[in-house]
């Protein structure tokens, strides 16, 4: 006999969009469950570099677009979660820096587009006065101008754990293929089937919510939906290990017509406690299809200009393919900010930037609500706690 259970919502995808959903839409009452097939946060989570933006890299051209526009608001939204005044109390997460720099070589472009960045961005964006540098700054051989971004870091292992541990009895690990999507007499997607581990059972739901970054085309495939469509964008980072490597957090806006800063670096510790710097920017971009014996080589060469006062020669570098997913609308056109598409019962969401994971929440509660989903009060969801194993939560590379 096939034993079934009902709930109100069910995310598949256990990085921080869909933990993010999971405890908003619990917090308002939805008996909501989340489903993963890997380790949590093993995919775009934790290869994050944990920046909650102001919007910066859309405004080097001097103009504030519809992407910087939507993302400017979105520290302070963080900034509220993180004081425990907002939809999601943060205050235990760790956060790495309070505050993000901009980095200007003397180059006419370099200084060029970050006069019109922080023009663009007035009020968000200071110049940094030489008396203020930090201490790394302060120290540097070469001529520069140092700006000062409304943007911060978040440690996304202490995110993520964080989300976790909040809903953790309704956060489930199940296999790989081992569910089928079944829909009612207007084919629309009502349940699920699993057949896992000798286990049969059905899944019943009023909504069910794609949100596995780059597993969502799997998604996507096994309920047979025809409009939503994913893309990936390939990175090819790089992190850094060392004793004497001082705690960094810039972007380094460099000299070519590229709107993307040069290199974008965070700092972390590893499980050791050892200092890791963590590349992203131009170099993750124009790494993608090198080996890693080239691409690190680049790496270290962009640093030693960067940075020339920085011996890099004890470092311990190391470099990892990542593919970002996004929503592909509009022939292969970015989504401005997070986005959804519901089709047979199903919303497929990407969040496109860590920082708008809030937005994205947002904009899904106000359909769920404008569709006439309530919650429903009563569930028979207790009993899953015993059919379902607990998810696994996964660690940083470096780590």
């Amino acid at each position: 006999m096939t034993s079934s259970y009902s709930t109100d919502i069910v995310i598949f995808g256990g990085g921080i969009a869909g933990l993010w959903m999971l405890n908003c839409l619990r917090n308002q009452g939805y008996q909501a469950i989340l489903l993963e097939t890997d380790k949590l946060g093993s995919g775009q989570t934790l290869a994050s570099q944990g920046i909650i933006h102001g919007g910066l890299k859309y405004a080097l051209n001097g103009a504030l677009g519809g992407a910087a526009n939507i993302i400017s608001d979105m520290p302070a939204r963080w900034r509220s979660c993180l004081a425990g005044e907002a939809e999601i109390d943060l205050r235990e997460c760790r956060v790495l820096s309070e505050r993000y720099y901009m980095w200007s070589s003397s180059g006419f472009r370099s200084k060029l587009k970050t006069f019109l960045g922080s023009k663009s961005l007035s009020g968000r964006v200071t110049a940094v006065e030489k008396h203020d540098y930090p201490d790394f700054f302060k120290a540097a051989t070469v001529e520069g101008i140092l700006y000062k971004l409304p943007d911060f870091v978040v440690d996304t292992n202490s995110l993520l754990n964080l989300l976790v541990e909040k809903q953790r009895d309704w956060i489930f690990q199940i296999s790989p293929g081992s569910y089928r999507f079944k829909r009612d007499e207007s084919r629309l997607v009502k349940a699920i089937s699993f057949n896992d581990k000798d286990k049969q059972f059905t899944l019943e739901a009023q909504k069910f919510i794609f949100s596995a970054g780059k597993g969502n085309q799997q998604l996507i495939d096994d309920a047979n939906l025809a409009e939503p469509k994913s893309q990936l964008r390939p990175l090819n980072m790089v992190y850094l290990k060392g004793r004497d490597l001082p705690p960094v957090f810039v972007h380094c806006i460099g000299d070519s017509f590229s709107l993307t800063p040069k290199l974008t670096i965070t700092s972390h510790s590893d499980a050791r406690g050892e200092m890791v710097w963590y590349l992203g920017g131009e170099i993750a971009e124009s790494g993608v299809g090198k080996d890693s014996k080239t691409q690190i080589y680049s790496a270290r060469k962009l640093l030693t200009t960067l940075f020339p006062w920085i011996n890099f020669e004890k470092t311990e570098f190391h470099c990892f393919a990542i593919d970002r997913a996004e929503a592909n609308v509009n022939n292969n056109y970015r989504p401005e900010d997070a986005y959804f598409i519901e089709e047979s019962n199903v919303l497929v969401a990407w969040p496109t930037k860590l920082t708008l994971t809030p937005n994205l929440a947002d904009n899904i509660t106000k359909h769920l609500i404008s569709s006439g989903v309530v919650p429903s009060g009563t569930s028979r969801e207790q009993g899953l706690i015993g059919v379902f194993e607990a998810a696994e939560i996964a660690t940083s590379r470096w780590d």
